[in-house]
């Protein structure tokens, strides 16, 4: 890893500008801020260019040997990793408030029900490849999400594919602990688990999707895909998931049966 990104978040490119000017202004060169940082002066310049996260400490000395004032060591809490993926702030935002969510996964543990373990393992396996940084901040932030589901009044229901609750990720034993804590969380009164059986024609084959209700009694539909994810409040469309939704509920086994097979995938890891 050399530290730089293909596509740099625009606030690397902005800060690094900054500092590229305060330094000209300043008469300062490049190589004389690479030596007083005890950086390259090549790194110096993958900064200033955006391909490269400005540190604090160039940042520190950047603003003491430019005289900026405390203007650049101010930017760099602009700097860290986003906590999720651009595409689904929005989301995050109605998900936090709902009342009600329902969500179908034919191929994924839902994020709300992932163990921390799990959630590295997918985050480490994204491509193109997250910061160390970013992996870390986007677990914490999802570990907070989770913090709905004790609120006993939101109502939460979670079909998943048989498909993802037999996929090991890679370690039978992190898995074993994740199928656990499923059962742990459908002990909830305020969640219900439906496994749908990876065998047989059904309405989900086209895909996950999340529907949620809002504090003002209206349904939002979430689609998420590769690169991009879509936030809909058409009710033709919520009318058409919505009964999507039920009927995959129909194919799926009852939430007890759903226990049971959980159960029996998780003692034989």
């Amino acid at each position: 890893m050399t530290g730089e990104l293909a596509n740099p978040p625009t606030a690397w490119r902005y800060c690094g500008n900054q500092m590229k000017l305060w330094r000209v202004e300043a008469g300062v060169s490049r190589e004389e801020l690479a030596t007083e940082a005890g950086y390259g002066a090549e790194t110096i310049k993958s900064m200033e260019q955006g391909r490269r996260r400005p540190t604090l400490r160039v940042l520190e000395i950047a603003d003491d040997l430019c005289g900026a004032q405390g203007k650049l060591k101010a930017a760099y809490v602009y700097l860290q990793p986003e906590p999720f993926v651009p595409y689904a702030r929005e989301f995050m935002l109605y998900e936090g408030e709902a009342i009600a969510l329902s969500s179908y996964q034919p191929l994924l543990i839902p994020g709300l029900l992932q163990t921390e373990s799990t959630m590295w393992t997918l985050f480490n396996t994204h491509w193109p490849p997250l910061t160390d940084e970013t992996v870390e901040e986007r677990v914490k932030a999802r570990l907070a999400r989770q913090a709905i589901l004790q609120e006993q009044a939101k109502a939460f229901s979670f079909v998943i594919g048989e498909a993802a609750l037999r996929n090991t990720l890679g370690c039978p034993e992190a898995h074993r602990r994740q199928l656990l804590h499923l059962l742990q969380a459908a002990e909830q009164r305020n969640i219900v688990i439906q496994v749908l059986p990876i065998e047989g024609a059904h309405p989900g084959l086209d895909g996950s999707f999340l529907l949620l209700e809002t504090p003002e009694r209206k349904w939002l539909v979430y689609e998420e895909g590769q690169i991009g994810s879509s936030l809909c409040s058409d009710p033709e469309r919520i009318s058409d998931l919505t009964q999507r939704h039920a009927m995959i509920a129909r194919y799926a086994l009852s939430p007890e049966e759903s226990t049971q097979f959980i159960r029996k995938l998780a003692e034989s890891l």
